[in-house]
């Protein structure tokens, strides 16, 4: 009996030494956190784990990755990134402009990686493309660039096209650029544009609404994490 109790006096000990060691080497894996503030897509994620993949990296074996979603409530970004520094994080990958200058806020010594932003010089992110200095590099989406395009692309549609509703988030950052590119585009093509604030998805059937009332002939979308969760209702 005395052996049988020893014995499993022994399992027990040995199952928490292990238990121990293996949470040890937890804790020495970098951490990457993932930082949407948007909603976290199963596609992206996955795009994401097979890119660290190729390049030598596995999730739960030599790193571990900290996905945080605000799902469309940039006030829940900053305790999100707060979370990521607590945690110590070896970087912090930002999936929009809103969700980086928050990270900015928060830390200069861990590097970001901005996966997309439509103005990063002009929101006050990076020095410049070429050189960013700090602690922030990535990729630009140039949203705003096109903006313009895109007034053009339904212009080619619709020749006769003289009044489009533009559905943009005014606390989205890029958003101003983004406007100013849509104007340029507006005055040179002589349509007329109707801009509609849309926060969030309780806003869309307002706005169309808005947009027919003033005979709207197209709708003009423009980048903003609010709309992305929305998209479904456009």
């Amino acid at each position: 009996m005395r052996k049988t109790i020893m014995s499993l006096a022994l399992s027990t000990l040995l199952s928490a030494l292990c238990f121990t060691v293996a949470a040890q080497q937890l804790e020495k894996i970098p951490r990457i956190g993932y930082l949407d503030g948007a909603s976290l897509s199963a596609a992206r994620m996955e795009a994401f784990r097979e890119g660290l993949r190729e390049l030598g990296y596995i999730d739960g074996k030599n790193i571990m990755i900290e996905w945080k979603s605000a799902d469309g409530k940039v006030d829940r970004l900053a305790a999100l990134v707060a979370e990521l520094v607590r945690l110590k994080v070896a970087v912090i990958v930002s999936a929009g402009a809103t969700g980086t200058r928050t990270a900015k806020q928060a830390t200069t010594t861990i590097p970001i990686v901005m996966a997309q932003d439509p103005d990063p010089v002009g929101n006050g992110l990076v020095a410049s493309l070429a050189r960013p200095g700090g602690n922030i590099t990535g990729l630009s989406s140039l949203t705003a660039d096109l903006s313009g395009k895109r007034l053009e692309l339904l212009k080619e549609i619709l020749p006769k096209l003289s009044r489009v509703a533009v559905f943009e988030t005014s606390t989205s950052a890029g958003n101003t650029r983004q406007l100013g590119e849509t104007e340029l585009g507006a005055r040179g093509f002589g349509v007329t544009l109707q801009y509609l604030d849309v926060k969030g998805a309780n806003d869309i059937e307002t706005a169309f609404r808005a947009a027919t009332r003033e005979r709207a002939e197209a709708v003009l979308v423009l980048a903003s994490p609010s709309l992305f969760l929305s998209k479904h209702r456009l």
